[in-house]
């Protein structure tokens, strides 16, 4: 689990991170060995157990699932604010997964969780796939939390207040009794495209 990147050198955000994920995996970086990355980031990653997973999605993932994945990790250790959807100021769990589909691949989600749950399609645990959604219930409630699957049975989220963005293991006791189900976003399914903004908090991959 990453708790955060209060720690992080040499780093002005969101948009750091996600620049050099996408380097890695444009130069085939990707697959080098730790010993390899030799800024201050790449030590950080290497610290956090964090690029070997990267080195593993580069291998077996599609562009969209690599896209999406790499564009919501690079969001880790921002604040959680109930209703946010932002970088800048902070994301709850859905306000979250909506801000990486549209910045990634340009769809709007519902706002809220339950509403992402039924307007994706179900998929079995099995089929989970890396850019998937995967729905907990935290609240006493079906659908009441969702993060995006990054593959190896890890999910990464934006958990709960005084919390930050961080991957957890799906296996984790906690969340393996709250599992409620996974959906998959269907491509051309949802109704309103958008125009995907380019400010600093919004680090678009093509």
């Amino acid at each position: 689990m990453i708790d955060s990147h209060a720690t992080l050198p040499v780093c002005s955000g969101p948009m750091r991170i996600t620049t050099f994920f996408s380097c890695l995996l444009l130069s085939g970086a990707v697959h080098a060995s730790p010993a390899n990355v030799n800024d201050d980031m790449g030590n950080f990653l290497v610290e956090k157990g964090v690029l070997s997973h990267i080195q593993e999605l580069g291998q077996n993932v599609t562009q969209r699932a690599s896209d999406l994945v790499i564009h919501a990790i690079g969001f880790l250790g921002v604040p959680y604010r109930r209703g946010g959807n932002s970088g800048e100021s902070g994301f709850d769990c859905s306000g979250f997964v909506k801000a990486v589909y549209e910045q990634t691949v340009g769809l709007i989600l519902p706002r809220k969780a339950e509403q992402q749950a039924a307007t994706t399609q179900k998929i079995s645990e099995a089929e989970l796939q890396p850019g998937d959604l995967v729905f907990f219930n935290t609240m006493r409630r079906a659908f009441s939390h969702v993060g995006i699957y990054i593959g190896d049975g890890k999910f990464v989220h934006s958990p709960k207040p005084g919390a930050e963005v961080r991957i957890e293991n799906m296996d984790v006791r906690y969340w393996r009794s709250r599992f409620d189900g996974a959906r998959r976003v269907q491509i051309g399914e949802l109704d309103t495209p958008v125009t995907q903004s380019k400010s600093a908090d919004q680090p678009v991959l093509r």
